[in-house]
């Protein structure tokens, strides 16, 4: 390539780099409230299978074997290319490009990583997962009856040919994630403290806040949780999720909302309440405090929701239908309204006949009593699922577990304080003795 060829790259390049500090971040709409990533660091292989409620819509995401299923760390890269497009539209840019050339410092920087050695060795893995993993859905299919695709078409490392010097990496964008970033009201603000949050599902659960409850006023967004496990794609069973939702409403850390847990229908399984609080919002950047302008946002929310002082809470808003946030529930349609009968002992109901919120600390006790004894039997937590992937890999552990549960029934005197720890140290022993028989 000639020094002038090579010039004008750079240069048309240096057009598509906006500065870190001004990056407002933006997320994809469609991919905040359908489960199109793992929420766990494990590598992942079961598909996810999702159609929402009143089954139009279905999402199905398969991972690669090598790979595994793209992560909701991952997703980072491609809130990190949403908001680099959305800043591009912003400018009145023609012709915004579907391959993307990034520094992967600034990348890292911009969203919150390190930029050690380890780091750039782990986004090589990122982007391989987004390349690799595969989804189908009739999510904007439009004539089609689905569409398939990957995150990432491509990427490549660009090496300087004479001093052998990284010069970046081009991210080929799929087609589908870059229509929808591009299409009227296809991308969301996000608080830049989204980075800084840990856990898989408290991230996914900022996402839902965020897309469902970011304009749904004072009153914030209602939903069940039951349809929450569906929209997540978790693995694991449903009640371990619930006493993890129910421990992250009485955490109520995420940045911009609070949250809090409200009676079910005739003491049914609880919902939770989602209600934008604009004194929680403001992350980190690079040059130090800084809080999201909200360009493109949502009216912000006036009331206050807590999860630990449920008399001092306001009324709770009617419940939405999941995947119809603008459609009242059955209490707003004259339908039979649901009881708010306390859950746990922790319940209350206002003079207006509202569902009352639940104090969080009483029902996670009412549902972590037994975590230690037999609640925890019948399925696998994610947790153990991690660490037993890490101490004795290639077992079916599902199998293992059917086998442990018959052990356990062929003697009454085999009753574990804690059935989690039991099964781990039944899979462990079990390694010990027949991991020769593992194949290579």
């Amino acid at each position: 390539m000639s020094r002038a060829r090579k010039q004008a790259v750079d240069d048309q390049f240096d057009l598509f780099l906006p500065y870190i500090a001004d990056l407002s971040f933006r997320d994809q709409r469609e991919m905040m409230e359908r489960p199109f990533f793992s929420l766990s660091k494990s590598k992942r292989m079961k598909p996810i299978d999702y159609t929402s409620p009143d089954g139009k819509l279905w999402v199905h995401v398969s991972a690669n074997p090598d790979y595994g299923m793209a992560t909701i760390w991952d997703a980072d890269l491609l809130i990190y290319c949403a908001s680099v497009l959305a800043d591009m539209a912003r400018r009145g840019l023609n012709d915004i490009p579907r391959k993307l050339h990034i520094m992967p410092y600034d990348l890292l920087r911009a969203i919150g990583r390190p930029t050690t050695g380890r780091a750039y060795e782990l986004l090589g893995q990122a982007l391989d997962r987004l390349v690799a993993t595969t989804i189908k859905t009739n999510i904007r299919a439009e004539n089609r009856r689905e569409a398939t695709f990957s995150w990432l078409d491509g990427w490549t490392q660009l090496v300087d040919e004479r001093t052998e010097r990284s010069r970046g990496m081009t991210l080929e964008l799929s087609n589908w994630f870059y229509e929808g970033v591009l299409m009227k009201g296809g991308v969301l603000s996000i608080d830049r403290a989204y980075f800084d949050i840990s856990g898989g599902r408290e991230r996914w659960l900022y996402k839902v806040a965020r897309k469902h409850a970011g304009g749904a006023g004072e009153g914030g967004f209602t939903i069940s949780m039951p349809t929450l496990f569906q929209k997540s794609g978790a693995e694991g069973e449903y009640r371990r999720f619930k006493f993890e939702l129910i421990r992250l409403a009485e955490k109520n850390a995420l940045p911009g909302y609070e949250l809090a847990i409200v009676s079910g229908a005739d003491g049914g399984e609880p919902l939770l309440r989602m209600a934008r609080n604009d004194a929680k919002g403001g992350g980190r950047t690079p040059g130090g405090p800084h809080k999201a302008k909200g360009e493109g946002a949502d009216a912000p929310a006036q009331g206050k929701v807590s999860s630990r002082k449920p008399d001092a809470a306001p009324a709770a808003s009617a419940p939405v239908d999941a995947d119809q946030p603008h459609r009242p529930a059955r209490a707003a349609r004259g339908e039979e309204a649901p009881s708010a009968r306390a859950v746990a002992g922790g319940g209350s109901r206002n003079g207006d006949g509202d569902a009352g919120l639940l104090d969080a600390s009483l029902l996670i006790r009412g549902t972590i009593a037994g975590l230690s004894d037999a609640a925890t039997r019948g399925f696998i937590a994610e947790e153990t699922l991690d660490l037993l992937r890490a101490e004795c890999p290639g077992w079916d552990f599902y199998a293992l577990h059917i086998e442990f549960e018959n052990w356990v029934a062929a003697a009454p005197d085999r009753t574990p304080a804690n059935w989690q720890k039991a099964f781990i140290g039944w899979v462990r022993r079990h390694h010990a003795r027949h991991r020769h028989a593992l194949k290579g």
